[in-house]
């Protein structure tokens, strides 16, 4: 997978600004100084290893929420197609459109050569840095989805 240079751990987490549930936008921003946040990134709508993958995110949300994170799915899908997958999982949390590609190039996910991004979580803390991050080098592997887990237990760390 041909990507850009990934985010790395200590590094200020790019800003972005996406559509996500109706065309409302979400900008990380917003969240600064307020609460951490989980950014999952998947490849595709409807892919067979996405929706495998979002509904264990689901059903870990009470979890990243009860330490004091808000999770933020993103894709180079469409809103309108985010918000039908979301829905046909049961997903509670946004799913955020990146079909301009920018925020997948920023994060360094973006698999230039398919146009699409690769399976990575990064956790980011209130002050906006990157604390944790999992990149999946084959995205279509479920040995190799990004663990929840270890999110869990970046933000737990942040507790002290």
């Amino acid at each position: 997978m041909q990507t850009l240079g990934t985010v790395e751990v200590g590094q200020l987490a790019p800003d972005f600004t996406l559509k996500g549930p109706g065309g409302q936008p979400f900008s990380l921003a917003d969240y600064r100084g307020r609460k951490n946040v989980v950014l999952v990134f998947y490849p595709l709508a409807f892919s067979p290893v996405c929706s495998h993958q979002l509904p264990i995110v689901q059903q870990q949300a009470p979890d990243f929420e009860a330490l004091d994170a808000v999770v933020l799915g993103v894709s180079v899908d469409s809103h309108h197609a985010n918000a039908a997958f979301a829905h046909s999982l049961g997903l509670s949390f946004p799913l955020l459109s990146d079909f301009s590609r920018e925020v997948s190039a920023a994060y360094g996910v973006l698999n230039v050569e398919r146009g699409y991004s690769g399976r990575a979580l990064f956790v980011i803390d209130k002050r906006g840095r990157v604390v944790h991050k999992d990149v999946s080098s084959n995205p279509g592997d479920l040995a190799q989805i990004p663990s929840n887990q270890a999110a869990i237990e970046a933000l737990r760390r942040l507790r002290g």
